[in-house]
């Protein structure tokens, strides 16, 4: 089982730590940023970085996991060989997790049209023009692959989901 982790600078800390270490737990976790440095958390809490993007090959992933943080997700949503991974992970049918601001990417690597989702309320707007169905008053929204979740305070639930999808 190999899972990725996707980060840009000022990622929410609880967004990255909560499942980094729930996703080692079961999986070989692969941390990539843009250049390949480590990149640290609104809060200090580092990101330790062995990938860059361009050396990923999405399809080698059964878990994605997208970070929240306003910062983070913005600087992910214009790299394009961010929005290429993500991509290559839709299409090999791995589950991709979404939380806070995550969903950003997902809109902006266009595979949100027809989704079920939810996210942080700053992004339910962006969510429905892109023509997801926006679920607001969930907590956590699985749809097939898809799992995205509104807060890191549903880090548990979000993780829960994730763990078990990869379990069917």
């Amino acid at each position: 089982m190999n899972s990725l982790i996707v980060v840009a600078e000022n990622f929410q800390d609880e967004e990255f730590v909560y499942p980094y270490y729930k996703l080692n737990e079961f999986s070989k976790v692969t941390v990539a940023s843009s250049n390949g440095q480590d990149k640290f958390g609104k809060y200090g809490v580092p990101a330790r970085v062995n990938s860059k993007f361009s050396d990923i090959n999405g399809a080698d992933y059964n878990i994605l996991v997208i970070p929240g943080g306003f910062e983070c997700p913005d600087r992910l949503r214009i790299d394009d060989e961010c929005l290429r991974v993500v991509k290559e992970c839709d299409q090999a049918k791995a589950c991709i997790g979404a939380i806070c601001h995550g969903p950003w990417v997902l809109i902006s690597a266009g595979l949100t049209k027809g989704k079920k989702m939810t996210s942080y309320k700053a992004v339910h707007v962006d969510l429905a023009n892109s023509g997801a169905t926006v679920l607001r008053d969930q907590d956590v929204v699985v749809d097939n692959n898809y799992i995205t979740a509104q807060h890191y305070k549903n880090s548990p639930e979000f993780m829960l989901q994730i763990q078990s999808f990869v379990n069917r």
